[in-house]
């Protein structure tokens, strides 16, 4: 009686060891499977919030240009206003800033400076980065144009006219700067979390992005709601490089902790 008794309760504590067993390789299984997703969410939510508010705002302004409303009021207006306060000096000065960050010069000064940043930095994730959003940024300015199909301002307004050849919204040259200056400045910011970087970050940013979607304006190639798009959806790529970046650490993060800290 005492052994069947016995056997019994062998058999019982090895049921509860097995199962015990299986569910601590459940528990590790899941844990190297990556991030849990509550994790993951925690992590991308100011990306996603960039994303949201420059699609938001990309589609405010689409709205208003098909409806010939809100903002689109301004852009004949101010168009006029530009042209009738030409100088040659500004033409000049701005018609360089232009052709800079335009579709030629500009990938190749990217191009260069994520291999020397790469080079410096032995490392090809923010270079890499950087360049991925450039040519997000290009692909959706690409085929937006070719969908919404905006005509560029009258050539009369242009100071070299037929030079653009492609439609008007959203504007190709300002989606390009502000996504350098934007995803770039983050990327800094986000290897060092120094205050002074974030400074610098911000007046460059203000400074550049402006005075390209005021070349952009001055010299008649586009009107306002098209340099607002592009800044809107260069926003939204900041969000998907922010999103991407964080997801990343938290990555590496769980990688490089001591087995059993943070489970």
């Amino acid at each position: 009686m005492g052994d069947r008794g016995s056997k019994t309760g062998d058999a019982a504590g090895d049921v509860a060891g097995d199962a015990a067993s299986s569910a601590a390789r459940g528990a590790t299984a899941r844990e190297s499977g990556g991030p849990p997703v509550r994790a993951v969410l925690a992590s991308v939510w100011p990306g996603l919030l960039l994303v949201l508010v420059g699609v938001v705002g990309f589609v405010l302004l689409l709205d208003a240009v098909r409806d010939q409303e809100d903002l689109w009021r301004l852009d004949d207006p101010l168009l006029a206003w530009m042209v009738a306060h030409r100088t040659p000096v500004a033409t000049s000065v701005l018609t360089v800033v232009t052709n800079v960050f335009g579709p030629f010069v500009l990938p190749v000064l990217v191009a260069v400076g994520c291999v020397v940043w790469a080079r410096r930095t032995r490392t090809w994730w923010e270079p890499g980065l950087l360049a991925g959003a450039m040519v997000l940024a290009t692909l959706v300015s690409t085929v937006l144009k070719a969908v919404i199909a905006r005509p560029r301002p009258p050539e009369v307004s242009m100071v070299v006219a037929g030079v653009e050849r492609s439609f008007s919204f959203p504007s190709g040259h300002t989606i390009g700067a502000a996504t350098l200056l934007l995803v770039g400045g983050y990327l800094v910011w986000h290897r060092h979390h120094d205050a002074r970087v974030l400074a610098v970050w911000t007046v460059a940013s203000v400074l550049v992005i402006g005075t390209v979607a005021l070349s952009r304006l001055y010299l008649g190639y586009h009107f306002l709601t098209d340099v607002l798009a592009g800044l809107s959806l260069a926003v939204a790529v900041l969000g998907v490089v922010v999103a991407v970046s964080r997801v990343h650490d938290l990555v590496v993060s769980r990688a490089e902790a001591p087995a059993g800290v943070g489970r």
